[in-house]
């Protein structure tokens, strides 16, 4: 018996992986986060059990998970995103290896992939930034040392911060002496799911934008010039000029 920690993508039924898809129509038992993964990435499913573990706590979790090892089932555990951000799979892994119950990662899209295809952009352009930086807002749960949002900004590279919406005052005033009023910001609302909104700006008048929209949850927020009009180099990879492995001088 394995227990799957299937990624099953941002919202959109269809943007989760061959492997994801069959793995939830063969396990006889589902556990799926159902504050965020919505059912219909459950359709065509076979499974005797599927429970929602919004409202459970890890130890109930885990019990699941232990219970269908002991009757030799395989377990569908569906997280929102890729599992391995921002998923608490974590400890959810340890529980299962102090039990000698074996588990697999299922890769699923993210939030921040679905957020950039929403926005049509590419988060590294050639001179404008190289580095994505996914992160979160420490809030209750603080970060670790060097990694407040001050500490991120300072590589004025594209940013993209999880749990943050609530607390955008606060982050357009930590970006701010780093990034500059004029930097483009976006936040995406829901990204992927049917009633997807995105709201765009600078730092300088995003925050009312958000608040007239109303984005309170579910939202990620994505800085950096990669989303503005800025001038960007050409990449060398499809230039007539650069020869490689595939596209010998000529």
């Amino acid at each position: 018996m394995t227990v799957y920690f299937i990624g099953a993508g941002p919202g959109d039924p269809d943007l989760i992986t061959v492997k994801g898809q069959r793995l939830i129509r063969q396990c006889p038992v589902i556990l799926y986060a159902g504050s965020l993964v919505p059912e219909a990435v459950l359709e065509g499913h076979q499974a005797e059990q599927v429970i929602d573990s919004a409202a459970l706590n890890l130890e109930q979790i885990v019990q699941v998970l232990a219970d269908a090892h002991a009757n030799g089932q395989d377990v569908a555990r569906v997280h929102s995103g890729d599992p391995s951000l921002y998923g608490a799979i974590g400890e959810q892994i340890r529980e299962l290896r102090a039990r000698s119950i074996p588990f697999q990662i299922i890769p699923g899209v993210t939030a921040t992939a679905a957020c950039a295809a929403a926005l049509e952009a590419e988060l590294t352009l050639p001179g404008l930034s190289q580095t994505v930086i996914l992160t979160r807002y420490g809030d209750r749960s603080p970060m670790p040392q060097g990694e407040s949002l001050a500490d991120l900004a300072r590589h004025r590279s594209t940013l993209a911060i999880h749990l943050g919406v609530k607390h955008l005052g606060r982050i357009i005033d930590e970006l701010m002496p780093y990034y500059g009023p004029a930097c483009p910001i976006a936040v995406v609302h829901r990204a992927s799911w049917p009633d997807q909104a995105i709201a765009r700006g600078t730092l300088a008048d995003i925050q009312g934008q958000v608040q007239a929209l109303g984005f309170r949850r579910t939202a990620l927020i994505l800085v950096g010039e990669v989303l503005g009009a800025a001038p960007f180099e050409a990449s060398s990879l499809y230039s007539a000029g650069h020869a490689h492995l595939y596209r010998p001088p000529t």
